[in-house]
């Protein structure tokens, strides 16, 4: 597998008036549905390999927060990860209760650890809050 920014971007992590990609994603997708459920599962990137870490869930009921703080919020894992996705979830218009996305969750570590191509199907963004695709490649 390989990692490869959809976008190019600069190598600094973002300032308070700075918007990542993450950011912009965010914003976009709570103005289109309004309150959601995050499923993250939280990767280590090295080489040609990428290893699930941990993951989490936790509601989005409002666009105000910013790529630091959700660093911040991954630091408490204690777990050295490289890269993030996100899979916005919604039951019935709004975020999931705990039971169900706990469910969610698992069912999308399961995929993950299957096959790390299904990261592709969330929004994966590295530490810096850069948008991230994995691409199928092999050692030579």
């Amino acid at each position: 597998m390989s990692i490869t920014s959809r976008k190019a971007g600069g190598g600094k992590r973002a300032g308070r008036d700075d918007a990542t990609e993450f950011d912009l994603w965010l914003q976009e997708t709570f103005s289109k549905e309004g309150a959601f459920t995050a499923l993250v599962v939280l990767v280590k990137i090295g080489g040609l390999e990428v290893a699930p870490l941990a993951s989490t869930f936790f509601n989005i009921i409002g666009d105000e927060i910013r790529w630091p703080q959700i660093v911040a919020l991954f630091a408490g894992s204690g777990k050295q990860w490289d890269g993030a996705a996100f899979f916005p979830v919604l039951d019935s218009g709004g975020p999931l209760l705990n039971g169900e996305a706990r469910a969610r969750l698992r069912a999308v570590e399961a995929r993950v650890k299957a096959d790390r191509l299904v990261l592709n199907e969330g929004h994966f963004f590295d530490a810096w809050g850069r948008r991230l695709k994995i691409e199928e490649a092999t050692a030579h």
